[in-house]
Order: C-alpha cells, then sequence, then structure tokens
C-alpha cells in the first residue's frame, strides 16, 4: 500500500504575523494585514497598498542569528524562519535523523538586493557591489535555508509562479509515498521587491484599494510577502516515533491549460482539472469538502475563472469557502503554502475564516464567500487552491486525522 502522508509542523511569517500563533489571532480578529507601504524604497508608495512583513531586513537578520551579514536576501530570510517554526512544531530535534528533504518555492529570489546594485551599476560601470547579485538565483534561498536548518540530504527549488508552493508540497508528498525520502520540509517564501510591483502594475492588475476576491466590483490583487513550509512525514516515521499529527495530506492535483502567459481561461478548464485530479486522489467525493480556499486574488479574470471552475465540481452544493489573500495580500510563489498552513490552522482549531471586504455578489456567479468568521465547526477536508501564470494550476487536500 502507499504511504500516507501526514503533516506534523507548520510554520509562518507573514504580514498577519510573525508565527502561526499570531497568524491565528489576526485571522481569527478579521485583522488584515494590508497597509500602506512603509518598507519598500519605491515611487508607487502612496499609489497602492502592500501586504508587507512587519519586520525590516535588519531585523530578519536579527532574528535568525546572522546580524551584520551582507550575503542573505530577504527572501532567504523570511524562509528560514517560517521554516525554523515548522521544524520546531514537528517537535524534530534531530533533522537527519531520518532521510529528510527541503523542498522550497520562490518566484522573486534574491531580487531584492540585485536591484540595489543595478541602481548603481546603470548609472556608472564601476559601481555597484557584486554581493548584492550573487545572491539572485531561486536557488540561492532555498541553500541557505537548508544549511540553516542543518539539511544534509535531498533539496530542490520550485518555481512555477503563484503555484509554486502548493506544487513543492505536491512534490514532496510523491518523494515521500515512493519511498525517496522519510519526510521533508516543503513550502515557500517571496519577498516584495520593486520588479514585482512594477511588473504587476505594468500589467494592469493591482487594486489602488486593498483587495476584494470575489467582489463584482473587485479591481485587481494586492501584493504581499512571507513565507510558509509544512513538515510531511510518512506513516512509518509517524507510527515509529509515536508523533503528533496536525493533519494529512490526502489529495493532490496539478494541471496545465497552457491557455496564456497571465490569464487564466475563461472556461476554468486547468482549475477544473487539478481539483479533479486531487479529488480522484484522495478517494473523497464534492460533498465531502467543508471548505475551499480559493486562489482569489481579485482580479477580473482569475476570479470569474475559478468562479465557474468551482462551480462546475461542486454545483449546488457548494460548501463555505473564502480567499485569505483578502487577509495576507498574495504572496506569490509563498502563496500555496501559506494558505496551506492557514488550512491546518482551521482544522485543529474547528474555524472557518472570511473573505474580507466582499460586498457585491458577480453578476456571472450563482456564489459568494463566506463573510464572518464561523467558529465550533468540524472541519475534516479543506481543498485549497493555487492558479499561477501559464496555467499552473494545483489543488491540495488536507484533512482531519481523527
Amino acid at each position: 500500500m502507499p504511504q500516507r502522508v501526514y503533516i506534523t509542523g507548520i510554520g509562518i511569517i507573514s504580514s498577519i504575523g510573525n508565527n502561526a500563533g499570531s497568524a491565528f489571532t489576526s485571522l481569527v480578529e478579521e485583522k488584515s494585514g494590508i497597509a500602506g507601504i512603509t518598507l519598500l524604497d519605491t515611487s508607487l508608495k502612496g499609489k497602492f497598498p502592500l501586504a508587507e512583513v512587519k519586520m525590516a531586513t535588519a531585523e530578519l537578520l536579527e532574528a535568525v542569528g546572522c546580524s551584520g551579514k551582507k550575503n542573505l536576501t530577504r527572501t532567504a530570510l523570511l524562509g528560514m524562519i517560517a521554516a525554523r517554526e515548522a521544524i520546531e512544531s514537528a517537535g524534530i530535534d534531530d533533522i537527519n535523523e531520518f532521510r529528510t528533504g527541503l523542498i522550497s518555492a520562490t518566484t522573486v529570489g534574491g531580487m531584492d538586493r540585485s536591484e540595489n546594485f543595478y541602481k548603481e551599476f546603470l548609472a556608472d560601470q564601476k559601481k555597484g557591489h557584486l554581493i548584492d547579485i550573487v545572491n539572485h538565483d531561486c536557488g540561492d534561498s532555498t541553500e541557505r535555508i537548508a544549511d540553516f536548518l542543518g539539511i544534509t540530504g535531498f533539496m530542490t527549488t520550485i518555481s512555477t509562479a503563484c503555484s509554486s508552493s502548493a506544487n513543492s508540497i505536491m512534490f514532496g508528498a510523491q518523494l515521500i509515498k515512493a519511498g525517496f525520502i522519510d519526510r521533508v520540509v516543503a513550502g515557500g517564501t517571496d519577498s516584495v521587491t520593486k520588479f514585482t510591483l512594477n511588473g504587476f502594475n505594468t500589467l494592469m492588475i493591482l487594486d489602488k484599494n486593498d483587495c476584494r476576491p470575489f467582489d463584482e466590483n473587485r479591481a485587481g490583487l494586492t501584493l504581499g510577502e512571507g513565507a510558509a513550509y509544512v513538515v510531511l512525514e510518512s506513516e512509518e516515521v509517524v507510527k515509529s516515533r509515536n508523533k503528533n499529527v496536525l493533519a494529512e495530506l490526502t489529495g493532490y492535483g496539478n494541471a496545465n491549460d497552457a491557455y496564456h502567459q497571465t490569464a487564466s481561461s475563461p472556461e476554468g478548464t486547468g482549475a477544473f482539472l487539478a481539483m479533479q485530479k486531487a479529488l480522484h486522489l484522495s478517494g473523497l467525493m464534492p460533498d465531502d469538502i467543508d471548505y475551499i480556499n480559493v486562489h482569489g486574488t481579485g482580479t477580473q479574470n482569475n476570479d470569474l475563472s475559478e468562479g465557474i471552475a468551482t462551480q462546475n465540481i461542486f454545483g449546488e452544493k457548494m460548501p463555505p469557502f473564502s480567499s485569505t489573500k483578502s487577509y495576507t495580500g498574495h504572496t506569490l510563489g509563498a502563496a500555496g503554502a501559506v494558505e496551506a498552513v492557514i488550512a491546518v490552522i482551521s482544522i485543529n482549531h474547528g474555524i472557518i475564516f472570511p473573505n474580507l471586504r466582499f460586498e457585491t455578489p458577480m453578476k456571472e456567479l450563482s456564489i459568494t464567500p463566506f463573510t464572518k468568521v464561523m467558529k465550533g465547526v468540524d472541519v475534516r477536508n479543506i481543498l485549497s487552491n493555487s492558479f499561477g501564470f501559464g496555467g499552473n494550476n494545483s489543488t491540495l487536500i488536507i484533512s482531519k486525522t481523527n
């Protein structure tokens, strides 16, 4: 029989808190992390909101015990903090006691430091500090996190746009089931940079106000930053150590409709297939899903495409759904893992978190998101969507274990 894959630890840092506990408090109290730009040095300050982690890079360096170092990117630092929390949450003392891997996702990589170099270099090619670009590659943050955690086995980096960290969790589960490793720290990290803010502004899909997913008057997404990781462990490891289990990863699916470089297909083909595959693998029926954490970016295209696909999967028996990007902003490569961690929190506390700022139903859809905190719910199965540019669509199903 194939291995079951359990989630034994979680870690998160985002605009709604620097750990899982503070994130839970913000979610319950309906406190969004979206606000005016304070940390990013950009000409767009005052024009768009951001969901920034409320710590300067120097503070992040201090938090990981690396004060004064100049070769660590903000992306790596966020990942180090969240991954460390996940390891501690899982009660792991010896990281290499079992065959352990790290699968980390990112889209931005070390762009935050590269921007410092090119500003000076383009003005004068004799200027610019090369130390600012040696850590530009996406894989650098993975190596830094692995070194920080002491992981010496398998490691790899995934960059599939906004589905990146959902895919890292999915890949980690596949490696465990194949017997390649016993456990894996899987998730993703991304920092806000001028490059990403300017890029999404050029695409004209940024809301000048806080994002309003699934609202008829939605005007775009709000960028965020952060990192989140889960510890996935095999059934054998869990039983051999009598480990506490937070949840089980019961299903996952990936599908690419290859419709457009940035837009989702109008019919939601890829989204539909990803959800369908995840349900099939889990052995669950649509009726078994208690809550959907939708991708829900707040753009015209995404919300309509995902809404159509979701309606086609669930029909008239739509479970409660919401986009927690209304709290955290869109954390890009970290988004899938951020929402996976929120799913685990939801299951363990019996709470469904709302879609903030929703007012007007979309005229094309017959469904509307949940808008108030729902407590005392037996949340057994959560379906979490992450849909990326280029049509790279992924769905995770996270389930209660008792």
